[in-house]
């Protein structure tokens, strides 16, 4: 019985040898380097006007991020670790920029980075307020001396931005998207090209404006006629998109500064894919690939940045010199966040 198994194998086995000789001789086949005889890739150069190595800086915001159940010192600070995930999924390294540092440090770590997010929360006054505004206006003073250096602004982040550049406080309203998932309209005539929805697939463009695909976690916002109507917005950013709250009240959503790599979100790009504490957000594979695209758009107006800071600097400063705090045993707020209480860094 054996024998007669072992010549079926056998005669399998000439079968396949015989089939994938002719296979080689197709003119359609697919070869390895071994059987050209090519012993090596070839690898495309890389262009040298661009950073292969971005680093994104990200502003911490006051608290813990869990409503003081992880520490009760009232000088902590904190970054959701989900915006450090979001920024190393565009292929960067993150740098914290802890906003009650001492001033001189904070700018010192502000040279390293190629690139700058300012988070969600809920600080608009004091020395955040502050904070955000001087690194605001150094990220102005850099594109203008001819660096290429974006800046995402995310919810309040794009909040600040508006009363920085607005210069008025009671620009802000109060609209109710504090949990929802909603989809994005885009304004008429609009032109996506140079905004980070130029690489966007056109089926995904399309779900954006049909499908629950973004996360709104805010309550305050403004509508589109006020943004407009206010001379120093109106020629700093185009208005990319809008959104309807849950009393159909409409609330730009999406903006991009006209000289200048900045984008504001009035949503969250980063929960999508890093987020778990809130069953409103969205996490289908569409929903994902907004957050993958969000991120690479970023990095790669990262990568415009020709600023090449001393490598032994960014790493004593790099986000890995710290441990994540896991948060989400509450079922709610944050999964992860980074806790800072005091300074670190090698200058």
């Amino acid at each position: 019985m054996w024998s007669c198994i072992y010549l079926s194998m056998l005669l399998l086995a000439c079968k396949d040898i015989s089939v994938a000789a002719k296979a080689a001789d197709s003119s359609d086949s697919i070869f390895l380097p071994s059987q050209t005889g090519s012993r090596s890739s070839v690898c495309s150069a890389q262009d040298p006007n661009l950073n292969y190595r971005p680093i994104i800086g990200i502003l911490s915001h006051p608290g813990d991020g869990a409503s003081g159940r992880l520490t009760n010192d009232t000088s902590s600070t904190y970054i959701a670790a989900s915006y450090v995930k979001f920024a190393e999924a565009g292929g960067a390294r993150v740098i914290p920029l802890i906003y009650n540092e001492p001033e001189e440090l904070l700018f010192q770590k502000l040279e390293l980075v190629n690139g700058v997010i300012f988070t969600g929360g809920w600080a608009k006054k004091y020395e955040y307020f502050d904070t955000v505004k001087k690194i605001f206006k150094k990220a102005l003073e850099r594109n203008d001396a001819g660096e290429h250096f974006p800046v995402y602004g995310i919810c309040l982040g794009f909040e600040l931005m508006s009363i920085i550049i607005s210069q008025n406080r009671d620009i802000l309203e109060r609209f109710d998207a504090e949990d929802n998932a909603s989809s994005l309209q885009f304004v008429d005539n609009v032109n996506l090209e140079g905004t980070l929805f130029q690489r966007f697939p056109p089926p995904l463009l399309k779900k954006l404006s049909t499908d629950c695909l973004v996360m709104q976690k805010h309550k305050y916002g403004i509508t589109p006629a006020n943004f407009q109507g206010n001379p120093a917005l109106s020629s700093f950013f185009e208005i990319l998109t809008t959104c309807i709250d849950e009393n159909s009240k409409t609330y730009v959503s999406t903006v991009k500064a006209k000289r200048y790599p900045i984008t504001g979100f009035q949503w969250h790009p980063e929960k999508n894919a890093f987020e778990w504490g809130s069953s409103a957000i969205p996490h289908s594979e569409d929903a994902i690939q907004v957050t993958q695209h969000a991120a690479n758009y970023l990095v790669s107006e990262a990568r415009k940045s020709l600023n090449r800071a001393p490598p032994k600097k960014v790493l004593s400063n790099l986000i890995y010199n710290y441990k994540p705090t896991y948060c989400g045993y509450a079922g709610r707020g944050y999964d992860e966040v980074y806790i800072f209480t005091q300074p670190r860094s090698r200058f």
